[in-house]
């Protein structure tokens, strides 16, 4: 006979709480006294027979626990140490361990296994070590069989529905999935307006059949509204800065994403330690609201020192007013000097001497004198009295020297609109004008901003103006900021510089971004994937030539997209030559090359050879791919996430990335090669890896490694010309067939040589 149960109810609720609740002082670590203690070691610790529940999420429901090492770092170390220093230590209950019994059994009765047997066992190690097993027939689940929702067909759409129910038809009865569905519909009726809503649940069981059938009744009752806003707590903070901050006002809905919106909002203006919405609990279509607060400092200052063997002595302060002129309105100021004491220590003990050298800059002093870097900030929030809105502008500064090699001045000015466009999900306006002008010579464009060509190089060394216009809008519904295992994140930029935003260059530029997190499989593995587009396209600025700015192309490779490839090594690419490799060259037709006049250009780079000993030819690991970015992107990545069984917080998980950077080169080196525009006319590759990840406080550690497809490629390839006390770039007219792994030997070397190492915190995406 059908025996019908509310779920839910207080006889299971205070049953459960009784056994599963544990004792304070049993928790903490009795050591045994003697070698016959009664309470002995807990060394190791079996669950026998667990197969339809996570198994770790089983063992965090016990209380009997077995002695593990405090952290993986010194796991090699507990392996052949037993020092308590070491390890988190647990002894044996018997009491605990008769009550994990009954535990064990109710956690495999909330998930649908409702005639699971536990038995016991404990047997000695040693004097003064044991070993607990738990023996578990699971025995068969209670099958849901009918899943009905009972509502108002106005409420709820059919797709919406289905994805609020947890429960499946099919699925074991598991209680968590009904307890989920239940508050998932209550919370989508309060976010509808209705904050007395009710869903009750029900199902009736079989127990011969071992079926369910369950349903859930939606009674929506009455819209709700804020009534009185009570404000507790705010001493120096005045109540309309408070009520500015939230998203709600008297009269409006009552409504569960305005109420977490705005403690969001409370808590980002660091003006509160604590910041908690409380409405009691009446049954009224009429709701007041307190707001409970308690203020933070409202000023925090930094100032801090250092040297090193370079820059000499630096120093840095940072300011942040959070009430500046009330209001919550938000000043950071930001400043750091460095060459500090350059003229004394120069030279000195360990303290580096300063290269003379007046040829880019006319004076020879000029990298001792100080550099620094300004910033300040200035944000409003409720711009406009509303609290979705936040206006912030400012300013910035800077003098940066790299001794001897470049000096980079500019600054600048930005201003940004944002408004939320709801919990999670802003909408940003902004336009930055900024002064750039960089001293250096061609080598240094080449080597760290990956600009070979002439026309941009000089368009790097003059005074420019980029000054884009930016429009960005981001979302996240994500269920976990640094590990997230449902939901999705995207992205989508606009951006555009020209005459009329005061720019020198000239451009349009659109990206997007979206990522996506499910569950497949197991309660813990998750599949993740991603996909990058982007496209740009310069166009003839003030400065009178079609150029873009490295920071404005488009890159591929590294830790956070292809992970087959180093740091922004996937795309369109140039090769770089120490000068001396080309002095015992050849040219094309076999006669020794000239490498100390222009005619260098004439030296054939696949005849490069060691200067030293025999002379041998130089291997692919002589020359340094640079790269040069693109135009376009294209990038795809999957990602299977899975826990390690070995070992706890340690996971697993294997990869294909892929992307295609695509290029079309404006007037590349002058007097170079007219087919450098086809060799590096664009790149793509897909690479499939693994990787392993330590699942730290502060978030992922991860170790990946990515399978480069070792393609060979023709690659111009650009040396420097020794002119004066200046480097000056010159492009080879012959390419270079470049293969990194096909000069490595051994197989073992050439297999090494296709495996790229990358080391991170953080998720890739």
């Amino acid at each position: 006979m059908p025996l019908t149960r509310r779920i839910g109810g207080a006889a299971l609720a205070l049953a459960a709480s009784a056994f599963v609740a544990r004792s304070a002082a049993a928790q903490q670590e009795q050591p045994p006294k003697g070698d016959l203690s009664p309470t002995p070691e807990v060394k190791v610790l079996e669950l026998n027979g667990v197969k339809s529940v996570d198994a770790d999420e089983l063992r965090q429901s016990i209380y009997t626990t077995a002695t593990s090492c405090k952290s993986i770092l010194l796991w090699p170390i507990c392996k052949f140490s037993h020092w308590r220093a070491l390890e988190n230590r647990h002894y044996l209950d018997k009491q605990e361990l008769q009550r994990d019994v009954l535990r064990i059994r109710v956690f495999y009765y909330k998930r649908g296994f409702r005639e699971t047997e536990v038995d016991t066992s404990v047997s000695r190690l040693n004097q003064k070590q044991v070993r607990v097993r738990f023996d578990v027939l699971e025995g068969p689940p209670t099958l849901v069989t009918d899943v009905t929702v009972a509502q108002d067909s106005t409420l709820f759409t059919a797709r919406r529905q289905r994805r609020l129910t947890l429960l499946k038809t099919g699925q074991p009865l598991d209680l968590l999935k009904l307890d989920s569905t239940r508050v998932g519909f209550t919370n989508e009726l309060w976010d509808l307006g209705y904050g007395d809503a009710l869903v009750d649940t029900s199902s009736i069981v079989d127990p011969v059949a071992r079926t369910a059938q369950v349903q859930f009744r939606l009674v929506p009752n009455h819209l709700t509204r804020v009534g009185q806003i009570v404000i507790n707590g705010a001493d120096e903070i005045s109540p309309t800065t408070v009520l500015n901050s939230l998203t709600f006002r008297t009269g409006d809905l009552y409504r569960r994403s305005t109420v977490l919106e705005s403690q969001r909002n409370l808590y980002e203006s660091n003006l509160f330690k604590l910041a908690t919405i409380q409405v009691p609990e009446t049954f009224d279509s009429l709701k007041t609201v307190n707001v409970l607060l308690r203020e933070a400092r409202m000023h925090e200052a930094r100032l801090s020192a250092g040297f090193n063997t370079v820059d000499y002595v630096q120093t840095e302060g940072r300011f942040t007013h959070y009430n500046l002129l009330g209001g919550a309105r938000r000043l950071d100021l930001t400043a750091t000097v460095g060459n500090l004491l350059s003229r004394p220590l120069d030279g000195w003990g360990i303290f580096r001497q300063q290269t003379v050298d007046n040829t880019l800059t006319g004076n020879p002093d000029e990298f001792l004198k100080p550099t620094w870097q300004a910033n300040i900030q200035f944000t409003q929030p409720a711009f406009l009295r509303r609290p979705k809105n936040s206006l912030s502008f400012g300013g910035f500064a800077q003098r940066r020297a790299v001794p001897a090699v470049a000096i980079d001045r500019g600054y600048g000015a930005n201003i940004s609109y944002t408004r939320s466009l709801g919990l999670r999900a802003p909408l940003s306006l902004g336009y930055v004008f900024a002064v750039t002008n960089v001293l250096a010579d061609d080598a240094y464009f080449c080597v760290n901003f990956g600009v070979c060509d002439r026309v941009t190089i000089d368009n790097l060394r003059s005074h420019q103006r980029l000054s884009p216009v930016l429009a960005r809008v981001l979302v996240d519904r994500t269920d976990q900021p640094l590990n997230a295992s449902r939901g999705y994140t995207g992205r989508f930029e606009l951006e555009h510089a020209g005459q009329e935003t005061i720019s020198d260059y000239s451009y349009n530029r659109v990206f997007g971004q979206w990522t996506n997190y499910s569950r497949l499989g197991p309660r813990r593995n998750v599949l993740a994937t991603l996909v990058r587009v982007g496209w740009v396209r310069p166009y003839v600025g003030q400065n009178g030539d079609a150029v873009l700015h490295p920071s404005k192309r488009f890159y591929a490779g590294g830790s956070q997209s292809v992970r087959g490839y180093g740091e922004n090594q996937l795309g369109p690419r140039i090769l770089t030559l120490p000068h001396g490799f080309l002095t015992y060259a050849l040219t094309a037709n076999g006669a020794p090359c000239d490498a100390n006049s222009p005619a260098i250009r004439f030296c054939d780079p696949n005849t490069a050879r060691d200067s030293t000993g025999a002379r041998p030819l130089v291997g692919d690991d002589k020359f340094t791919p640079r790269p040069l970015g693109g135009t376009s992107l294209i990038e795809g990545s999957v990602e299977y996430r899975f826990p390690l069984p070995f070992m706890k917080n340690l996971g697993g998980a294997v990869f294909v990335d892929g992307a295609a950077v695509g290029e079309r080169v404006f007037d590349p080196l002058t007097g170079g090669i007219t087919s450098l525009k086809d060799l590096v006319s664009g790149t793509g590759a897909i690479t499939p890896g693994f990787g392993i990840r330590y699942y730290s406080p502060v978030g992922p550690i991860r170790v990946d490694l990515g399978i480069n497809p070792s393609k060979a490629e023709d690659l111009a390839v650009v040396t420097e010309l020794p002119v004066g006390r200046q480097n000056t770039l010159v492009p080879l007219d012959i390419p270079r067939r470049y293969s990194p792994a096909a000069g490595a030997g051994t197989a073992v070397g050439k297999i090494l040589n296709r495996l790229t190492l990358h080391l991170s915190i953080g998720q890739a995406f």
